[in-house]
């Protein structure tokens, strides 16, 4: 093995004193990496315990194992038995390492049985879920939970592959099955097949980012503190409308990725891991070490080869049986720190090699991507990580970690912040250029204005922070109201410079690029329950007397600007101009010009802007009438070099207030 100085090392010299701990970290991952093969023949059959554990139906009959080491005894209980024990659905124990398993003829389970372990163990006992369970349901009544046995006579069969397309750059619709319906209720997979996904797909968006599909007790938790990490949530319909809504999606060319939880699970002992045997630390850490004190849940234990084996089965499952084209990692801080990063500040490099890092946890997340890889070339994984540990979206050979792309998770907390903190008139261009670009060059990153999290209760939407209660009551296409021109104006140049500056990928949540007022809050007792943040007002946008459509119409045509100029051809973004007092910045991408005015109330006639092409065309605008804007410019008007040098070409624009233009290069004259 080299352990010779990581390339990552030689991109950034300030990573010299950590070669050591990076080699140390490499070495781990190939010798974990290197015993998996041994064992198990490869890293792809080494993530082959669903097809071990779990119900399965054979030509013979049924075959159901289990792992749990402590367990003294372990009875199936169902529709099949009354839910009474039996002797015939006793399990058996296998071998010393806590293997169990039961046989049963074909006619002893049907499709659609309910059913759940009873378990024992020194000095006690109590009814699970399996662990490698893929179907879940929740009686209406009790609310309940318990394993189904899902063998449907007609399965659903793909009709198309998943993408294989290489893809210049990812526009990414973050969304949410139960929320993706007006109704107040919980909304199902046919439905977004049927009403969303011909939407995200004619807006520009080429994947979609699904969130809360592994199955979790509380629909509230927003699908981050789960359960069963087979099962798709039975909440918005069967595995076969899953697999049908994924088919449908590769049909209309989006990709798919979901939000893999590995990062914790939820607490609960019946639905969930926890104390799954009648032992705390089954799958998770020994002690406090295996809680996490901010969210309650049960933190992984990466040092386990068991767990090791599990998470990466669930990656290969997911990929195989629904043909998912990749994951956006949930909560990678958390996993990467004992201390999950909370309270913490990563200023400098050293945060990241001290004894607070957790390498088992660095070592999975590169079997995971690894393995990923391995299964398909071309799947796509994301990090959501906001401490910045350099090499995480690096590949392995160079000494990272093997991520595909990371999130820009500080653009939104700054936009955030300016929105909220600083008033426009100050605004600063060299700051808002130095966050929207700061970015390690090797490794690739999507960027976004907001995304699920900064809506969430007790949170606003940007727009909402800017327009207020205007929202409610000016969003009319004939009211006039300064908050609400104000509101909408900066909504478009806000996502138009964040689209523009990404290195590779852009992301919005379901909703936010047409302004979805108020924010977001799932049925919860603190709201008694009810349903009314947990949709989506589509009738808002489609309804022609608003505002909103303006909004969603500039987004298609933004994205359309994107992939029409190729900006994604090229990570760089150079900039150009800047000026505090005036409020101007501009840079150019893949030789489009892009020029933002800042200003609150200054339109400046006759601005010079520094260029390099001898002429350029206004091919888009922020301020058209089409986007709700005031028409102050006009559409393809052509811009020529007014220097005498022409090695030095310079453009005068008239740049109205509170607007982005866009301009194509054009041959002089």
């Amino acid at each position: 093995m080299d352990l010779s100085t990581p390339e990552i090392v030689r991109q950034d010299p300030l990573l010299q004193p950590f070669v050591s701990i990076l080699n140390r970290r490499k070495t781990r991952y190939h010798r974990i990496r290197n015993r998996l093969v041994r064992q198990y023949g490869s890293l792809i059959e080494s993530a082959s315990a669903h097809h071990h554990y779990g119900l399965h139906r054979t030509d013979e009959g049924w075959v159901l194992r289990e792992w749990a080491p402590h367990a003294s005894a372990i009875t199936v209980i169902g529709t099949f038995s009354d839910w009474r024990p039996q002797e015939r659905f006793r399990m058996v124990r296998l071998n010393d390492g806590g293997d169990w398993e039961l046989r049963l003829p074909l006619d002893a389970l049907h499709h659609g049985d309910l059913y759940r372990f009873v378990i024992e163990w020194p000095g006690g006992s109590g009814d699970r879920i399996p662990a490698y369970a893929t179907r879940v349901v929740q009686d209406p009544g009790t609310l309940i939970f318990n394993a189904q046995v899902w063998a449907p006579d007609d399965p659903y069969v793909f009709r198309h592959g998943p993408i294989t397309d290489e893809v210049e750059g990812l526009f990414i619709y973050e969304c949410h099955i139960g929320m993706a319906q007006e109704e107040k209720r919980i909304g199902t997979y046919r439905e977004f097949t049927r009403n969303v996904l011909p939407q995200v797909a004619l807006s520009g968006y080429n994947a979609v980012q699904i969130m809360g599909i592994q199955e979790h007790p509380y629909y509230g938790s927003f699908g981050y503190q789960v359960s069963s990490f087979f099962a798709p949530s039975s909440r918005f319909g069967t595995p076969e409308e899953f697999k049908e809504l994924i088919d449908t999606a590769h049909e209309l060319g989006l990709r798919v990725f979901m939000d893999i939880v590995h990062s914790h699970a939820v607490a609960n002992e019946v639905e969930g891991l926890g104390r799954f045997d009648g032992t705390t630390d089954l799958y998770f850490k020994p002690g406090s070490a295996g809680w996490h004190p901010a969210w309650g849940t049960r933190c992984f234990d990466y040092r386990k080869e068991a767990v090791v084996r599990f998470l990466l089965s669930n990656c290969r499952y997911w990929m195989e049986v629904f043909r998912i084209d990749g994951f956006r990692f949930d909560g990678v801080t958390s996993m990467l720190y004992t201390h999950h990063g909370l309270g913490k500040t990563f200023s400098g490099y050293e945060p990241y090699f001290d004894d607070t890092v957790d390498e088992s946890a660095l070592c999975y997340l590169a079997l995971a991507n690894d393995l990923v890889h391995e299964i398909r070339p071309n799947a796509v994984t994301i990090a959501e990580e906001v401490s910045g540990m350099p090499g995480l979206a690096a590949s392995i050979a160079h000494g990272g970690y093997g991520f595909d792309y990371r999130f820009a998770m500080g653009v939104p907390d700054y936009w955030i912040r300016l929105v909220k903190d600083i008033p426009d008139e100050h605004w600063p261009m060299g700051h808002l250029w130095f966050e929207l670009t700061n970015r390690r060059p090797e490794e690739k990153t999507i960027s976004y204005a907001e995304c699920h999290d900064q809506a969430l209760v007790g949170d606003q939407t940007l727009i909402f922070r800017m327009i207020g209660s205007g929202m409610y009551d000016a969003m009319h296409v004939d009211s006039r109201n300064l908050l609400v021109d104000r509101g909408i104006a900066l909504h478009k140049m806000i996502r138009l410079i964040t689209m523009a500056t990404a290195a590779n990928g852009y992301l919005t949540f379901m909703g936010n690029e047409f302004g979805h007022p108020e924010w977001i809050d799932f049925p919860r007792e603190g709201n008694h329950w009810s349903f009314d943040h947990a949709r989506r007002l589509w009738s808002l946008r489609d309804d022609p007397r608003l505002r909103y459509r303006f909004l969603d119409r500039f987004d298609r045509e933004m994205l359309f600007l994107a992939r029409t100029y190729r900006l994604f051809s090229t990570a760089v973004v150079r900039h150009r101009y800047d000026h505090e007092t005036d409020k101007i910045l501009a840079f150019e991408r893949n030789r489009m010009l892009f020029v933002f005015n800042f200003h609150p109330t200054q339109s400046w006639k006759d601005y010079p802007i520094a260029v390099v092409e001898p002429g350029y065309r206004l091919v888009f605008d922020t301020d058209s009438a089409r986007f709700g804007g005031f028409d102050r410019l006009i559409s393809d008007q052509i811009y020529l070099n007014v220097s005498s040098e022409p090695r030095q070409p310079v453009i005068r624009l008239y740049l109205p207030a509170r607007t982005a233009l866009v301009l194509q290069p054009v041959d002089e004259g």
